[in-house]
């Protein structure tokens, strides 16, 4: 049987309140916040105060966490306009950037977002595959002695996460992603448990707390401050969910106000992850001092069956996590093409397919097509630069300022008529250009180290 469609049908119809149904609260705000949040981020913190040290590494993750929620708050306001409860619905990030700053920033604001949108795509395929690999590690370490020759690859456990995520890219939109996050928050919590028990125990069982006030020591001066400017990179990207934070609070019921909803589900989503991650990189750099390693899991080998069920929790949560980044480029790739061609019955075409117990599956060709190759893609691109630590410091760094500070707050200037030069003007301003320099820094650190990891291997 042949079902023709619109896919603009199954989203929301445009800024009223027609379209896709909202059910959305609190808890489940949460859950899609966790689920992006705490994710490939965590694994590197331990790393990050590594090079940080005792005091600047604490004063960072709090640094990042307050600016997160400022941010978010801002942006909340900014789903309805012009006034934050009555107003149009800006279902998207892209879409309150036009309404409040014009079709010129409209563009940059879609390039910048997109891109940050493909490149933790790469950054979650990389993370999955260091853990499936470190599950075949620990096994093996387990099984031969922790002499034996272990090493394998990354490569075909790339392979191996993408085609899962050919698979659950099927999935049609953000409004059908609801149990998928909350199964991906939960694994987080529990990777994030593991992650923090093994470190205590570690301590425990050194009998001292390893590191120091200054950090990993380097060659050089200048080699030191490069680590450091990539350690701000992989904190930054511990806290990235603004830029899909309209489309999380687009799935919100109301009332109450959805920006009120959104709000209390950032605050509380903020202070879980930031507990987790000042938990996690403290013990973790308390465990291993300067042999900290990039990914916190990778430095634990018992007991194998705990670290293997950590890691296979990260790959559970990942291919949600990827999925939550994913669904907004799927959306918009797909809008825009099926209103350009409303009669084109490779894009607008539907057919229902019988699963065995699974509900029917709604089949479109260029869904199945588009959605593979982006995939596809994202996983070679994984292959071609497998750099864990560096790969996350240039996506936090990127993405950080622009698009989690430079446009929230100038969409609440616009929208709060806030005049030039004001004391809170020169706040907000003073606010942007401070993020802007840690975000800077950030980036050129972390260029410098794919950069350095790439030639190494020359």
């Amino acid at each position: 049987m042949e079902v023709e469609r619109s896919l603009e049908q199954e989203k929301t119809s445009g800024n009223d309140d027609i379209g896709a149904l909202r059910t959305g609260t609190v808890w489940s705000a949460v859950a899609h916040i966790i689920s992006a949040v705490i994710g490939a981020g965590v694994l590197s913190l331990a790393w990050s105060t590594a090079q940080l040290g005792w005091i600047a590494a604490p004063i960072a993750l709090l640094y990042f966490a307050v600016v997160t929620y400022i941010s978010a708050s801002l942006i909340c306001d900014c789903y309805r306009s012009p006034d934050p409860i009555t107003g149009t619905r800006n279902p998207s990030y892209i879409d309150a950037v036009r309404v409040n700053l014009g079709k010129k920033w409209t563009w940059v604001c879609g390039l910048l977002q997109y891109v940050s949108f493909y490149g933790t795509g790469i950054a979650y395929i990389i993370t999955s595959a260091t853990s499936m690999r470190e599950i075949q590690r620990s096994n093996c370490y387990h099984k031969e002695g922790t002499n034996a020759d272990c090493h394998t690859g990354k490569n075909i456990f790339m392979l191996i996460f993408g085609i899962i995520q050919i698979v659950t890219s099927q999935i049609p939109d953000f409004h059908n992603m609801t149990r998928l996050s909350v199964v991906a928050a939960l694994m987080s919590f529990c990777y994030s448990f593991i992650g923090l028990a093994l470190g205590f125990s570690k301590v425990i069982d050194n009998r001292r707390i390893k590191g120091s006030i200054v950090g990993v020591p380097a060659k050089s001066a200048a080699q030191k401050i490069w680590l450091v400017f990539q350690a701000l990179g992989d904190i930054a990207f511990a806290y990235p969910y603004s830029i899909i934070l309209l489309e999380i609070q687009d799935t919100l019921k109301s009332p109450p106000p959805e920006n009120q909803t959104m709000k209390k589900a950032s605050i509380s989503a903020i202070v879980i992850t930031t507990f987790f991650y000042l938990c996690c990189s403290g013990f973790g750099y308390a465990a291993f001092g300067n042999d900290t390693p990039g990914n916190l899991l990778t430095g634990f080998y018992e007991p194998f069956w705990l670290v293997d069920f950590a890691n296979a929790c990260i790959v559970l949560h990942l291919v949600g996590g990827y999925q939550v980044y994913s669904q907004p480029v799927f959306a918009f790739v797909e809008k825009k093409l099926t209103q350009k061609f409303p009669e084109n019955k490779f894009l607008n075409k539907f057919y229902a397919i019988k699963l065995p117990v699974l509900p029917d599956f709604q089949l479109n060709f260029f869904r199945l097509c588009f959605r593979t190759f982006y995939v596809m893609s994202t996983t070679a691109i994984a292959m071609a630069f497998p750099y864990f630590n560096q790969v996350l410091g240039i996506l936090g760094a990127f993405n950080f300022w622009p698009m989690t500070i430079y446009f929230p707050v100038e969409m609440y200037i616009v929208q709060r008529k806030i005049g030039a030069w004001t004391k809170k003007w020169l706040l907000l301003e003073g606010f942007s250009i401070i993020c802007l320099l840690v975000s800077v820094v950030g980036l050129i650190g972390s260029v410098e180290g794919i950069i350095s990891a790439k030639l190494a291997k020359v």
